[in-house]
């Protein structure tokens, strides 16, 4: 084609005007999503907004390009190509588009179910599923999209057939290779659904305590209560046992126990121990209990049994009964101590009492079995059996 002056601008001014209005309109959906965005939690309109604002301002310009290219002289073959650019760009940006419905709609039903009250059990629930879903859903859509992108290309088209063709050695190093993926999304699922754990759940894992603070599609983030994060794949809750502490409710039982002298006084022990659980706000009011669980020769062992709404307040409250309670003995009853005790006699003080009577006979002190007695003893002054 013979480029003049008569071509190039009709060539020109189409682009120009669809540059130019696709500016203009990014501009205006970019701004528009911003100003929706900050208002997308409380109003429906703000956030479908916000959602379709940010993808149109990448298609809309496209679309506008598009339609401009019909519009030029150019070569059909290079409209052709170009036309088949953006349209690869319009099925990535309605992927987009897709992907944040799903986030959308997730972020819609979190924020209908917080966790941050006091019975939040089926809230957790709920964000759990949610959580979950979304991410299986979301890197399915960008997966189906990418690939109906790649399948506009002949040649990729040609590479699909010959893989087909091939299927059973492709399908059987693929599934080996793809072996951890699958088994964690199918884990995801499997959590999603009968959910062993959920979010904020108070599990031990390999024996650390912690909570669930993220569920992904492939791994769990548990939050170590000394700001550690332990991060678990999937497949491991499915294949390993571990303690859920907040499976059905929050509410748990703890002990503090005590190693006191015999002499304790246990009733005013239990009447102090509910004096404490009640004059602490992190008791449930369900129990609070005081048993003597054990005793040997020096001391007697005290549990305290108490209970709190989780786990945290149960740890703070057991604390706070240990305490308490060594202070209230230190101060009422220091006698319940335990302690160590050597009985002296009157005779180990005064010194040893004269001996009375004749000297005692070897049949006397002697044991069967004990160490034997030789001849050369008794000569050197052990006393004689006396003759029979």
């Amino acid at each position: 084609m013979a480029w003049d002056w008569n071509t190039l601008a009709a060539t020109i001014w189409p682009l120009a005007v669809a540059l130019l209005l696709g500016v203009l309109v990014h501009l205006s959906l970019r701004r528009l999503a911003r100003t929706a965005g900050r208002h997308a939690r409380e109003h429906l309109r703000a956030r479908i907004a916000h959602v379709v604002a940010v993808p149109a301002a990448v298609a809309l310009p496209l679309l506008f390009l598009a339609i401009a290219l019909d519009a030029t002289p150019l070569d059909p073959a290079l409209v052709a190509t170009l036309r088949h650019w953006i349209a690869l760009g319009g099925m990535l940006c309605l992927t987009w588009l897709v992907a944040r419905v799903v986030g959308a709609v997730e972020d819609r039903i979190l924020l209908d179910h917080p966790v941050d009250v006091e019975d939040n059990l089926a809230a957790r629930r709920v964000q759990t599923q949610t959580r979950v879903i979304s991410r299986v859903l979301q890197g399915a859509v960008v997966l189906i999209g990418v690939a109906l992108a790649l399948m506009t290309f002949p040649q990729v088209r040609q590479v699909g057939t010959a893989l087909l063709a091939s299927a059973g050695i492709i399908g059987l190093v693929a599934g080996v290779a793809a072996q951890p993926v699958f088994g964690n999304l199918i884990a995801g699922l499997q959590i999603a659904l009968a959910q062993p754990i959920r979010l904020d759940d108070v599990v031990i894992v390999d024996g650390e305590w912690g909570r669930i603070e993220e569920i992904t599609s492939t791994y769990v983030v548990v939050r170590i209560w000394d700001e550690r994060r332990l991060v678990v794949p999937l497949q491991w809750f499915i294949s390993n046992p571990f303690q859920n502490w907040t499976r059905s409710s929050a509410q748990l039982l703890g002990t503090a126990f005590l190693w006191l002298d015999h002499r304790a006084p246990i009733d005013a022990i239990r009447a102090e121990l509910q004096r404490i659980c009640e004059a602490d706000p992190r008791w449930d009011r369900r129990v609070c209990v005081t048993q003597i669980t054990e005793t040997d020769r020096h001391t007697i062992e005290v549990r305290l049994l108490v209970s709190a709404r989780n786990s945290g307040d149960l740890f703070d409250l057991r604390c706070a009964v240990r305490e308490g309670m060594l202070a209230f003995l230190n101060r009422a009853h220091p006698e319940a101590l335990p302690r160590l005790r050597n009985e002296v006699s009157e005779a180990a003080v005064s010194g040893p009492a004269p001996v009375e009577g004749r000297a005692p006979r070897h049949d006397d002190t002697h044991s069967p079995g004990a160490e034997t007695v030789s001849r050369a003893d008794l000569d050197a002054g052990l006393p004689r059996q006396a003759a029979q």
